[in-house]
């Protein structure tokens, strides 16, 4: 298995560097309809950062043993070589990000652990540090290309290539890019679009590297109004824990409420915001008899 680098690791000094220069833009032309950064805020998403540089190491243990187990029993096998088989490794990558991605807004449960990336009401360089300690999918959507014969190590490289990409997305200083540029690429412009928390924004741009997954699948939307950051319901704290699992607790919540097994299953594996038809008048009737006793 060939024995490569982690393109998130390396590039770290890269990302204090450009998240520095970034504030100190903001402090030499301030912007008065742009976030900029607040320090607070700031600090929990680079204690966040910090963090799943942690957490992740224990969570891409079952990925990677069911990734070897893949590996050893299918007979294809890819060469890593720089100049064809990286590229179409990186390509493939991509595809499944996007629907990695997509399936994080699209089920609850998986929205739990990414909505922290969501949580900040600024978008800056910092925010893209801003990362989950969980990660229940454990890496199933990209057993396809393990299949396809790609090891587990070129699969671990492409994924951290594609999260160093972007992050340099994760900002309001650059503008747009030129058309060929924005029609294929995941840009700034497109990935505002994504944090945003209007409903014609919301779920769209799942792409990582390219947005031309968006284009073929119907997800894509273009940046007109100016984006407003966050979530539908915003959080209040900065507490990196709580950032962390708000989410879960709130399904445990719902889960406590649920009458039965289906809506236990909604509640789990619907959308974020999933509620049971009834649930607006069972509310009101229980509101009734608390005023009526």
């Amino acid at each position: 298995m060939p024995n490569l680098p982690d393109a998130v690791l390396w590039s770290v000094p890269a990302f204090v560097l450009l998240t520095v220069v970034e504030i100190v833009s903001f402090l030499v032309h301030p912007d008065e309809e742009e976030q900029g950064y607040a320090g607070k805020d700031t600090a929990t998403s680079l204690t966040m950062g910090l963090g799943s540089l942690v957490t992740n190491l224990g969570w891409k243990i079952p990925a990677f043993a069911l990734y070897n187990l893949v590996y050893a029993l299918t007979p294809l096998r890819v060469p890593v070589l720089w100049w064809t088989t990286v590229p179409l490794m990186l390509l493939g990558q991509d595809l499944c990000y996007y629907w990695s991605h997509r399936s994080t807004h699209r089920v609850r449960l998986l929205w739990a652990q990414h909505v922290v990336h969501h949580s900040s009401r600024h978008y800056n360089l910092s925010t893209a540090l801003r990362q989950p300690w969980t990660d229940l999918t454990f890496g199933v959507f990209y057993l396809p290309l393990v299949l396809l014969g790609v090891s587990p190590a070129a699969v671990a490289f492409c994924s951290s290539v594609n999260l160093v990409y972007q992050f340099w997305i994760h900002t309001e200083r650059i503008d747009r890019l030129p058309r060929p540029l924005e029609f294929v690429l995941n840009t700034p412009s497109h990935h505002r679009v994504h944090h945003a928390s209007q409903g014609g924004y919301l779920d769209r741009n799942f792409g990582g590297i390219l947005i031309v997954w968006d284009r073929l699948f119907g997800s894509f939307t273009a940046e007109g109004d100016r984006p407003v950051y966050g979530l539908t319901k915003n959080i209040t704290t900065f507490n990196p824990l709580r950032v962390a699992t708000h989410e879960y607790a709130a399904i445990g919540r719902d889960l406590a409420a649920a009458r039965n097994w289906r809506e236990r299953a909604g509640y789990l594996f619907r959308g974020p915001g999933w509620q049971p038809a009834d649930l607006t008048e069972r509310q009101a009737s229980t509101q009734e008899a608390r005023v009526a006793a």
